[in-house]
């Protein structure tokens, strides 16, 4: 019947015959590449004449019981007999300038799509880019992972009388217009054998033809294009070589942001465009102080995302500007900043100061993520903030519980690895204890011995767990949940078995079996001591030699049966000699010195990370007589006799030397 209607009524073959249902989320990257062949085949004109019945051949011979409408040849759409809504994309006497702003901002006021719908349908003259803005708003508020939230909304009468025109006037959109309608498509979902999707495609691909796009219009349609058909698109080649043949130094700014997101899309991982990117990132250094937020966040993902290692002189100017953008931010575009200062490994000063003053006004209020990826950078950063620890504590108690069990890990981590306790303290664990009893089950295994770990780093021992983490079951899950156990969660094991031994002489749970343990916690990478600081070590050593007489007299790296490593051991008799170190009996009391570097500290004050203080805690514990020998203190020494004098002190600190 269709056929007939068509013979029948020359005009509907002229414009087409849309098919039904547009929207079934079937995605075939044969089917575009061989639309975009067809394409090229006809010289990209697939609307006049003969060319345009071609296509239409091949669109109806995908399926032949697919229902199709009725149409009348005007700006009015007439679905399923039905009278749908009105649309006129009006090329000549448009709405002007101002009046697509305030389209736009009532459109960005929508909360639903029933919103959306109601404000279009009260619009009777729009542009093209009006169109696909409003597309774009209706995925912003049903787009899920891979589908829409609600896929009856694109049965609605407004959405479907809408696409009939974007397909109807497809020869006569604007570029911009164009890609951008494309775009907003492949978010909703459209079947890509859609005469609809159809069209605009095979336009794209005439318009990209004619080398005319502006940049930002480029990587619209490479963004569709690579949604649609993934980075093996022959279009994605074709936009990269007409975005290469320009100046980046030339692009404006949103050129240059449309640039990063696309690549970051998936066009430029695995290394390449590296010229491209090197030359973006300079003109990027020059315009970094006129970004705004958005701007900001959305860079600093796709340097995280491209893998720019290399472009630290960029991550350091945009974390200056993000200074000025910390109490705008969103949470979402905060937690991209924070992730990627995290990912970089840098911090500045005034960038920690504004979090300072912001982070008290939004713990209570801001996306569960952003107040844990608060946290976490804090920590990640060794950065000791009471401010922002004390506000995060205070939220902890109330909002806990909407809290996922990978946010509870992270923050109680973050307290663990700067070892502060906020004044809180005992309702903030009182509600980690209560997380546990009923959510233990919902713990990945390695996220639970996280928080257990860190809870002991900071003396908070959770006893009534432990017994279930060294059972075979829970380490058979640790096992299985990746490779195997690597040495790092063995020495996680080690130690938390450790310190309920230690500091728990009442506990009578399952001990940890003897393969479980490691003999050392001082491993390459990811540690739970901090190695030495060379420089610091040699200049105590020297002092040590002079305050001794002999090298032999002290221990250096010394491996205990505890499995720390003592940074110098020295040994005394029980008339309180010094002992050589080679010396394995008569030994009456065992010094401990700790050469403490900055590494050993947070780094905005002089206080020992989680992992050093627990270590220092353990030694006592055992029977080593700790000697702490922080660098602020050494530091300070001008001369030899100051050194000895130091280290005699330091060390004999209630005996007398006449001379030395």
């Amino acid at each position: 019947m269709a056929l007939k209607l068509t013979l029948r009524f020359p005009l509907l073959r002229n414009l087409g015959s849309p098919r039904c249902p547009w929207f079934e989320p079937v995605w075939s990257s044969r089917f575009l590449r061989s639309i975009s062949h067809v394409s090229r085949a006809v010289g990209g004109r697939l609307s006049h004449g003969c060319q345009r019945t071609q296509l239409q051949g091949l669109r109806r011979s995908l399926s032949t019981i697919t229902r199709e409408p009725t149409f009348v040849p005007s700006t009015s759409v007439r679905l399923h007999r039905e009278v749908g809504p009105r649309f006129h994309l009006a090329q000549l006497h448009g709405p002007t300038t101002d009046e697509e702003q305030a389209f736009c901002q009532r459109l960005q006021s929508c909360s639903s799509s029933r919103q959306v719908f109601t404000l279009l349908r009260s619009v009777g003259i729009m542009s093209d880019t009006m169109a696909a803005a409003a597309l774009h708003r209706v995925a912003d508020l049903e787009q899920a992972v891979n589908s829409l939230k609600d896929p009856s909304v694109l049965e609605k009468d407004v959405i479907r009388a809408l696409c009939f025109q974007l397909e109807l006037d497809s020869r006569r959109l604007t570029d911009a217009g164009l890609v951008s309608a494309l775009l907003a498509c492949t978010r909703l979902f459209l079947d890509p054998w859609s005469t609809l999707m159809v069209r605009l495609v095979s336009e794209s691909q005439e318009r990209l033809d004619r080398g005319q796009m502006s940049v930002g219009q480029l990587c619209t349609l490479g963004q569709a294009m690579l949604a649609t058909e993934g980075p093996a698109c022959v279009m994605l080649d074709q936009v990269m070589e007409q975005i290469q043949k320009q100046d980046p130094s030339q692009w404006c700014l949103a050129d240059l942001i449309a640039v990063y997101r696309f690549l970051q899309g998936g066009v430029g991982v695995g290394g390449k465009y590296r010229d491209l990117l090197n030359a973006m990132h300079i003109h990027a250094m020059t315009v970094t102080s006129r970004m705004d937020p958005a701007a900001v966040s959305g860079l600093l993902s796709a340097l995280v995302a491209l893998g720019q290692m290399q472009a630290m002189p960029l991550v350091i100017s945009l974390c200056k500007q993000a200074v000025r953008h910390v109490p705008h931010f969103t949470d979402e575009e905060l937690t991209v900043v924070l992730g990627a200062l995290m990912h970089f490994g840098h911090n500045d000063h005034y960038f920690v100061e504004a979090m300072e003053k912001h982070v008290p006004t939004m713990t209570f209020s801001s996306h569960p993520e952003t107040v844990t990826k608060v946290t976490q950078f804090f920590g990640r950063r060794n950065i000791l903030s009471p401010t922002v620890f004390d506000a995060v504590a205070e939220s902890f108690v109330y909002r806990a519980d909407d809290y996922s069990t990978s946010q509870v890990a992270r923050q109680i981590m973050a307290l663990g690895k700067v070892g502060y306790l906020p004044p809180n303290a005992g309702a903030v664990f009182r509600k980690v204890e209560l997380i546990l009893h009923s959510r233990f089950s919902h713990f990945q295994p390695r996220t639970l011995l996280n928080l257990l770990h860190s809870c002991t780093l900071v003396e908070r021992f959770p006893v009534n767990f432990v017994s279930k983490v060294f059972s075979s079951f829970f380490l058979q899950q640790l096992q299985e949940e990746g490779t195997g156990i690597d040495r790092f969660i063995l020495a996680q094991l080690t130690q938390l078995y450790m310190t309920v031994k230690l500091e728990c002489p009442f506990y009578e749970g399952p001990r940890l079996l003897p393969k479980y343990r490691v003999k050392s916690f001082l491993m390459p990478g990811r540690s739970l001591e901090t190695p030495v600081d060379l420089h610091l070590y040699n200049s105590v050593k020297m002092g040590l030699v002079n305050l001794f007489g002999a090298r032999s007299y002290f221990g250096s790296k010394v491996l205990t049966p505890y499995c720390y490593t003592l940074d110098v051991e020295i040994k005394l008799d029980e008339e309180g000699y010094v002992l050589p170190a080679s010396q394995n009996d008569e030994i009456y009391k065992r010094i401990a010195l700790c050469i403490d570097g900055q590494r050993r500290f947070t780094t905005n004050k002089r206080q020992l990370l989680g992992k050093e203080a627990i270590k220092q805690r353990h030694l006592k514990l055992l029977g080593y007589e700790v000697v702490q020998i922080p660098y602020y203190e050494f530091e300070k020494l001008q001369n030899k006799a100051s050194v000895l004098e130091y280290l005699h002190q330091k060390i004999f600190p209630h005996s007398y030397r006449l001379s030395w």
